[in-house]
């Protein structure tokens, strides 16, 4: 065993990549070995925090990757834990997971209570943050098959959030015959998107129950103030929960706009917001043992040696809309200035036939984290084939989580020997409570991120752009002398 305090020696000398430090009490170290014979040694913690693994990295970070951070790292820390530093204004969900309205969350549950009992289905309108979050969690503890899936709620579709005609046709299709309900999400209302599709929702809704039953099944989770969907739900008597002021739509799945349609999926929000507070105790003490900073400069840290490209993977199906909620997180957050690590996702080991290729043998450009949740929620062994038809044999009597295991080590190993650097982030098993945890631990590695690279982690000031070319040419008004500078562009 190595002694607690000789750990953090290593950890401050650039030694130690992982540790994991108990909370009010001292715990044993466990410790494996990873490539190049660097120790992981993982100490046991009250909260069984995600757990950062950079040892397949090391190679290609410098010797100081995290010590001489250490500065830059506490100062990030400060600023979100003190409310300062660019975009302060939109810290709301840094201690969201304790300080959030006890009142309304009552209400969420009600609500979500009553969808549950009185509808087959529901509608979630919203785009980007404001239904990324839910859909995210959803997928990943229900089902990415939820809507076929055998279950006491409703099925929930999530429109609004692109301008499809074939995917809205298809969900009225499907809202044939059921009784259902909308969840709007929008802090403006204006947003062009859910806009519309809350037009062409409401109307349906209000042809098939009348406009005074169709506003008992109207949630609208908007602006506590203003806007446009905030006149209109008081003027129409829908019930209201709130998009925060101090709240970006990317950090917002843990307030009303993530998880109402959770709940009303059968999700134990109690669960989730506990684990969301359990990672919130623990990201607010400061050191180099806080996983947060570990994940914040381990990838500023490939950053600057070249690697631009973050791929997020995961060998879960279910976690595919997390990586989309993650995406949006990292790219709305860092892709400012000039500046900026590009997030993408691919899904392992099914990319690995598409995308394999490129990442063994393409642009060194890439570096790669992978989600893993250590434990699955039941177990397949491989039966015994008498011919061996396929030559698999050897694996006849093996659970398929020890082929997946073997997967990952072989992927690993070849990624890094082609040069892609890899980190992991280990999760217990896909519980309410460790996504929970999971997504405060991406929040505040965001949030810390974005300050190193010296950036605005808050804003977005470049999604306005394609809007305003979109309203030019849609004939908005105010907007003719654009109109027509676009108009003899795209005419060449």
């Amino acid at each position: 065993m190595i002694h607690p305090g000789a750990a953090l020696k290593m950890l401050r000398a650039g030694v130690l990549f992982s540790a994991h430090f108990p909370l009010g009490k001292r715990a044993g170290l466990v410790y494996t070995f990873g490539t190049g014979n660097y120790p992981v040694i993982l100490m046991r913690r009250l909260f069984d925090m995600p757990k950062v693994d950079a040892s397949n990295a090391l190679s290609f970070l410098p010797e100081n990757w995290l010590t001489g951070r250490e500065a830059d790292l506490a100062e990030a820390h400060a600023m979100l834990q003190e409310g300062r530093g660019p975009g302060s204004d939109f810290l709301g969900w840094v201690h969201l997971p304790e300080n959030y309205d006890k009142e309304e969350y009552a209400r969420i549950k009600a609500a979500a209570a009553k969808i549950r009992s009185d509808s087959q289905a529901l509608v979630v309108i919203g785009i980007g943050g404001s239904y990324l979050g839910a859909r995210a969690v959803i997928e990943l503890l229900a089902s990415p098959n939820y809507n076929l899936c055998k279950k006491d709620g409703p099925e929930i579709y999530f429109v609004g959030n692109g301008l499809s005609t074939d995917a809205m046709l298809e969900v009225m299709e499907l809202l044939k015959g059921k009784d259902w309900s909308i969840n709007v999400i929008s802090k403006s209302g204006t947003t062009t998107e859910p806009a519309v599709a809350f037009r062409i929702f409401k109307a349906l809704l209000e042809e098939k129950y009348g406009k005074d039953g169709a506003k008992g099944r109207i949630y609208a989770t908007t602006d506590a103030h203003k806007g446009a969907l905030k006149g209109l739900a008081d003027a129409e008597g829908y019930e209201e929960f709130v998009v925060p002021d101090n709240v970006g739509g990317r950090y917002s799945v843990l307030t009303a706009v993530g998880l109402l349609p959770i709940a009303a999926a059968g999700i134990d929000i109690d669960a989730l917001m506990a684990g969301a507070h359990e990672a919130m105790t623990v990201m607010a003490k400061p050191g180099m043992d806080n996983p947060a900073w570990q994940y914040a400069a381990a990838r500023n840290g490939l950053y600057d040696g070249g690697k631009k490209i973050e791929l997020l993977a995961c060998y879960e199906p279910s976690f595919r809309f997390f990586a989309e909620w993650w995406k949006q997180l990292y790219g709305e957050s860092e892709g400012k200035d000039g500046k900026g690590i590009f997030p993408a996702s691919v899904e392992f080991t099914a990319d690995l036939h598409s995308m394999g290729q490129y990442i063994q043998e393409g642009e060194r450009h890439l570096f790669e984290t992978v989600v893993r949740f250590a434990e699955c929620g039941g177990e397949i062994t491989i039966p015994n084939d008498p011919d061996n038809v396929d030559g698999l044999n050897f694996l006849s009597g093996k659970p398929l989580s020890f082929v997946a295991e073997k997967a990952f080590q072989g992927v690993v190993l070849a990624h890094v020997d082609g040069g892609v650097p890899n980190l992991s982030v280990t999760v217990p098993k896909r519980t309410a409570n460790a996504v929970g945890q999971l997504i405060y631990f991406f929040e505040y590695a965001c949030g810390m991120s974005g300050h190193l690279l010296k950036v605005n982690p808050f804003n977005q000031p470049g999604v306005e752009a394609y809007k305003k070319n979109m309203f030019a040419l849609l004939g908005k008004p105010g907007y003719e002398d654009r109109k027509a500078e676009l108009e003899a562009r795209l005419n060449g």
